[in-house]
């Protein structure tokens, strides 16, 4: 049996994508412009990818490594994704299993839990990345409440509830009242965003944007609100940052590999057209203040950045090739290669897999010795989760 696979993942075309970035690595035509959001390799029931090895057979991803405990992918942000909090593993067991007892069905728009996993997640900037992370800290909100006279109601209640308080009050707020306070504003951004008064480290930027993308019949999106009391986070290429259960977030646009547990529980806090069911997102939501910890890895002696999460679910790192390096890895668990600049060849005893666009993955089964030689410049990301 193959060593080495190469690993066909699954392309999702949700409406927030972008035209060219994954069309671009996978060389694909794109000339209708459809969204390519995601590209998915792992064995998530949804969009699990296929093997190919050396003599072109095809087999399930789910077959050869069913113990996956993680899902690699890669993201084109063109617009606003929803505001997004994830259970721990802990309440995602209890939950789930209180939506069965309940007779919820799966395909259900109101079922909130999918599965019993937790859904960690972990993102590297592809590009120049922007996102909400977490509820500011108090001086940064004080500024913002001072900047801006329209939120001067979420300032008071703020300073009687606190956090939590502020949060389940916008998120209760009747929708007439999310109208009487953000329409008149909105409006005055609008016009500002139109005409490139407002800059995307200005929260001004992004609520516009918001305003313009999920504001509907005459229902201004409550999630504006959110937009300010975030923390706005510009990251640059290579960065990366954690996104643990509870901390509400929601990526604003650019390139990403992300890599998470594998799970579909998600509880939505505005900007988006989908189910919001606000107790439980409030049962769930951290409220209180975060210093965001952005990753900045350094090389080490073998020049790979390793970006440490604390979960046991996965694992990735990074490396830069010269061409005509040689980097040799040995693995003692399944393995996910992605390759999304370069050329690559992976050496085994028995075989090679050349890698590079548009063959952006490969997979490594357990106890495999290779040797990466890069033919080019080449970036590849190595991705693993728990040993079995």
């Amino acid at each position: 049996m193959s060593e080495l696979f190469r690993l066909k993942g699954q392309i999702k075309h949700y409406d927030w994508g972008g035209f060219t970035f994954i069309p671009g690595l996978l060389q694909v035509n794109n000339a209708d412009e459809k969204p390519f959001a995601e590209y998915w390799m792992g064995i998530h029931p949804q969009g699990p990818a296929e093997l190919i090895d050396e003599k072109g057979n095809v087999s399930s991803l789910i077959d050869q490594a069913p113990q996956l405990s993680f899902l690699l992918k890669l993201l084109d942000v063109r617009d606003m994704l929803s505001i997004q909090v994830h259970p721990n593993k802990e309440m995602a067991e209890i939950d789930f299993k209180r939506e069965n007892d309940l007779g919820i069905p799966f395909n259900s728009p109101t079922r909130n839990y999918k599965d019993p996993n937790h859904k960690p997640e972990l993102m590297i900037a592809l590009s120049e990345f922007w996102l909400l992370h977490g509820f500011r800290s108090a001086d940064s909100l004080s500024q913002i409440f001072q900047q801006h006279s329209f939120l001067e109601p979420l300032r008071r209640e703020w300073e009687v509830s606190g956090y939590a308080g502020l949060y389940k009050w916008i998120m209760e707020l009747p929708q007439q009242e999310v109208n009487e306070l953000l329409a008149a504003p909105m409006a005055d951004l609008v016009n500002q965003y139109h005409h490139g008064q407002l800059g995307k480290s200005d929260p001004r930027f992004w609520a516009a944007r918001a305003h313009l993308n999920f504001s509907k019949n005459g229902e201004v999106d409550r999630g504006i609100f959110s937009v300010f009391l975030f923390n706005l986070i510009r990251l640059e290429i290579g960065e990366g940052i954690f996104q643990g259960a509870g901390v509400p977030h929601a990526y604003l646009e650019g390139q990403n590999v992300e890599i998470m547990a594998n799970s579909d529980n998600v509880l939505r806090g505005g900007l988006t057209p989908k189910h919001i069911n606000v107790a439980e997102l409030l049962r769930h939501v951290h409220p209180e203040p975060i210093d965001p910890h952005i990753l900045r890895p350094l090389p080490d002696a073998d020049g790979v950045l390793k970006y440490p999460a604390p979960v046991s679910d996965f694992s990735i790192q990074s490396i830069r090739l010269n061409k005509g390096e040689c980097h040799p890895i040995c693995v003692d668990r399944p393995v996910i290669l992605l390759v999304p600049e370069g050329r690559l060849e992976v050496r085994s005893k028995v075989s090679k897999l050349l890698l590079g666009p548009p063959e952006l993955g490969g997979f490594l089964g357990e106890n495999v010795h290779t040797d990466l030689v890069a033919l080019e410049p080449t970036q590849l990301f190595i991705a693993s989760g728990h040993k079995q």
